[in-house]
């Protein structure tokens, strides 16, 4: 059984340039407003439903190309979140369960997808970790212009990064399939950030 999948070159260079000064340059780009699993990193977030894309892109004209290759079909909610990690960040194992703060009976994502933006040459650490049950499924070392796609369910972490002179930069997108008295609960569009409390 294959519990993830890479897609390497997934995007033109100069997309990832521009995504990377974009994303860095985002007033609501803060330590992160995610718990206390995510430490000494930063990011904001940005919650939406399929219906309010148009929206996300409006607001986010730098996101239009991940999501037209990233977002699954099956998809209909979602949790968007560019992760900086420098020397020292790190993510502890944990279960993608985002949208919980708006519905309490939420399952784990269908999917998760990830892209490398920024990742530093000189990077030591930093690894995805990828585990199901007690049983260890993937280790991926963050490749520049590569997405990744792992099942929803599975136990993730990031292993702090040792040394690193610039940012490890990623897009991460949790992908969900509600139901409807589900979807009722979660936000057409909004943005979670610590700039904004």
């Amino acid at each position: 059984m294959s519990y993830y999948r890479t897609v390497q070159n997934t995007f033109k260079p100069n997309y990832l340039t521009k995504l990377q000064a974009k994303i860095l340059a985002c007033p609501y780009l803060a330590v992160n407003n995610l718990n206390r699993d995510f430490v000494a990193t930063k990011g904001f977030s940005v919650v939406f439903q399929r219906s309010h894309i148009s929206e996300v892109e409006r607001c986010f004209p730098f996101f239009k190309n991940y999501l037209g290759v990233a977002l699954q079909e099956d998809c209909n909610a979602f949790y968007l979140n560019p992760l900086v990690l420098n020397q020292g960040s790190r993510v502890d194992p944990h279960i993608d369960r985002s949208l919980r703060s708006y519905c309490k009976t939420i399952e784990p994502p269908a999917m998760v997808s990830v892209l490398y933006v920024q990742v530093p040459s000189e990077l030591e650490g930093g690894e995805l970790m990828l585990r199901h049950g007690k049983k260890q499924v993937g280790c991926i070392k963050p490749q520049y212009n590569t997405l990744v796609l792992f099942q929803g369910d599975l136990t993730h972490s990031v292993n702090e990064v040792k040394s690193a002179v610039s940012n490890r930069l990623s897009l991460v997108c949790e992908q969900y399939n509600l139901v409807e008295r589900e979807l009722e609960q979660i936000p057409e569009f909004t943005i979670e950030s610590r700039k904004l409390k």
